[in-house]
């Protein structure tokens, strides 16, 4: 699971944390570009609109990518997106829908490219 450390208009760079459910001993950078983060994306995806920094991500690795991102990372299928964020408000923010997350304390809503979690990926 990676999380988010930074983003523009074109790719989200971020830290490989986890592989499955296995903490990962040293971190590794990765990037998700706008077109490989969406199932069936109409143009160019707004990277903006689908994660913020600090979001922890289900995605999975697609290529060894360059020496500047080390890993070229997808979350184009349903079960991949934003696992986890957090709003201003400091409140771990609920998915309401595929593309929108809400705060519990506020009720603002974010945009982000929810993943559709599926059960062994969940904590009991």
């Amino acid at each position: 699971s990676p999380q988010v450390c930074s983003i523009n208009s074109r790719f989200a760079k971020v830290r490989i944390l986890y592989i499955g459910s296995t903490p990962l001993k040293s971190t590794f950078r990765g990037t998700i570009r706008g077109l490989t983060s969406r199932a069936h994306p109409r143009g160019q995806v707004e990277v903006y609109k689908s994660f913020r920094p600090g979001d922890i991500v289900l995605a999975k690795v697609i290529s060894l990518g360059d020496m500047q991102s080390n890993y070229l990372l997808s979350t184009a299928e349903n079960e991949l997106g934003v696992v986890v964020a957090h709003s201003e408000a400091v409140a771990q923010m609920v998915p309401i829908s595929w593309c929108e997350m809400q705060c519990p304390k506020t009720h603002s809503k974010e945009l982000r490219k929810v993943a559709r979690v599926q059960p062994e990926f969940l904590q009991t």
